[in-house]
Parts: C-alpha cells; structure tokens; sequence
C-alpha cells in the first residue's frame, strides 16, 4: 500500500501572475498533465464555461471557483484525452491514490471535490491530496 510519491507544481500559475488561494484544482492539473501553459488552460477551460447552460440556481463553471466534470470531459475529449471510471454506484471504492492501483503514464485523476495531476506515479499538486494512500479515486484521464 505505498501512496504516490509528491511533487510540489501549481501548474504555472505563479509564473502567469495568479497569487493567493483559489480552487483552481482543475486548471492546474490540466495545464500540468497537457504540458502547456497555465494561462492557455485558463482562457480555453473559461471558453468551455460559456457554453454551459446553468439550471436553476446553478452557476457556470469558473478556474477559481472550479469547473463541473460535464465541462472538463468535453475539453478533455476535445482534446483526445479518454475517461476511465474507477468507481461505479454501490461497488465502493476500488482504486485509491497509490502507485500500484493507477496506470502508468500523463493522468488527470478526479477524486472527491479534486483535481490532481498524476504523472509516472507521482502527484504534481501544491499539497499532496492522496490521505496517506486512502483517498479514493473516481476516475482518470488518459491519453490512451
């Protein structure tokens, strides 16, 4: 039960003039797993979130605020990246943040309420999310 190893990235986000907290998860983790720019994944994710159609008293995705997983699979599949669940309802969690549960290669992992990089086993992220191995995974992205 080894857990991913970390590594500190905030995805360019410094670097493209973004200071403070903001839950930015998803654009960080894109800009990271797709190796471009954060201000890129910025512009083109918000340009996504303008298309969305709000019900109710629901609110358009936003890189601050965080972006619905409808949004972020579009993009991602626009972009050639394919969705593999991990998790389906009442089966309980089968793939945690470790390094023998999740495939080699660039992934874009969804756990609960994040977004985080994964890349050859290790967690590109600004604090590590993994819980110590226990943190369940939903889903990843992956080029293949």
């Amino acid at each position: 039960m080894k857990p991913l190893d970390f590594a500190y990235d905030d995805g360019g986000r410094q670097e493209a003039g973004y200071i403070g907290y903001t839950g930015d998860c998803a654009c960080r983790a894109v800009a990271i797993a797709l190796q471009r720019p954060y201000q890129e994944i910025y512009r083109e994710l918000s340009s996504y979130a303008q298309l969305e159609r709000p019900r109710g008293r629901g609110r358009r995705s936003h890189a601050r605020t965080g972006y619905h997983a409808r949004t972020l699979r579009k993009y991602l599949a626009d972009h050639g990246w394919n969705w593999h669940p991990t998790m389906q309802v009442g089966q309980g969690c089968q793939t945690h943040l470790r390094a023998n549960e999740l495939p080699r290669g660039r992934l874009i992992t969804q756990v609960s309420k994040h977004y985080v990089a994964v890349i050859d086993g290790t967690m590109h992220d600004i604090s590590d999310p993994s819980r110590n191995g226990t943190r369940c995974v939903y889903g990843y992205w992956s080029q293949s």
